[in-house]
């Protein structure tokens, strides 16, 4: 029975694994560069890979951690960073006395986090925005944006950890979702205001669909005057 092609590299791959040769940082003369390439070849056309976490990588693991992500993940951009590599038992060895301290700092930078998660209850921003009289922002409020009014408040919060649930390009008022990690989130209300008086009239009129367009009204005609009522000649 014929067995399946093998892939460009693949036999020097197999070769190398099959010689018990060790991936990782102590390659000797090897630099970052060849065992990302080396890496890269093991993995070429898998879907989802096994490595070993050489370093720490939020929302993934910690060093000495052996996860499973998907093959563009890992050469894209855990390979090239010296994130990981393939796992090898003396390698996870080596890198126990890494871990622990790993360990320590994980379970510190939780106890921040949940924190941070209860300081942030009932939290509300006001933010001050240039519009036209419709309400609509010459521009938009960004995770950027909000990350920086919650750090001027205290709260050190990245901008990756927000979570916008639309693109807000209008006045009123939106509940925005900050994610610290998978099971510590909670909600802050965003209040955006226009920089300059608003007509009342004007503001109260506008509707916006579910994306967040205005939706535009035909103007209302006005009533007409009533008729004349003739009058008797004397």
């Amino acid at each position: 029975m014929r067995g399946r092609p093998r892939l460009p590299g693949s036999d020097f791959c197999h070769r190398r694994l099959s010689a018990g040769h060790r991936w990782g940082p102590d390659l000797g003369s090897s630099t970052p560069g060849d065992r990302a390439r080396e890496d890269s070849e093991y993995i070429l056309m898998r879907k989802d890979i096994q490595l070993l976490l050489i370093e720490t990588v939020d929302n993934l693991g910690i060093v000495g951690d052996v996860v499973k992500v998907r093959a563009g993940y890992a050469r894209n951009y855990l390979l090239p960073r010296g994130l990981a590599t393939t796992p090898d038992e003396s390698l996870i060895a080596s890198l126990a006395e890494k871990r622990k301290v790993a360990e320590v700092e994980q379970g510190k930078l939780r106890t921040e986090r949940e924190t941070l998660v209860k300081r942030l209850d009932g939290i509300e921003i006001t933010m001050q925005r240039a519009c036209n009289d419709l309400g609509l922002l010459y521009g938009s409020v960004t995770q950027q944006d909000i990350s920086g009014a919650l750090s001027t408040l205290g709260f050190a919060v990245k901008p990756r950890e927000i979570r916008l649930p639309q693109v807000i390009k209008r006045l009123g008022q939106f509940e925005v979702n900050v994610k610290l990690t998978s099971d510590l989130e909670e909600h802050v209300q965003i209040h955006v205001i226009a920089d300059r008086e608003m007509a009342g009239e004007e503001r109260e009129e506008m509707e916006f669909d579910n994306e967040g367009e205005l939706i535009v009204k035909k103007a209302k005609k006005a009533p007409a005057a009533p008729a004349a009522e003739a009058t008797p000649a004397e």
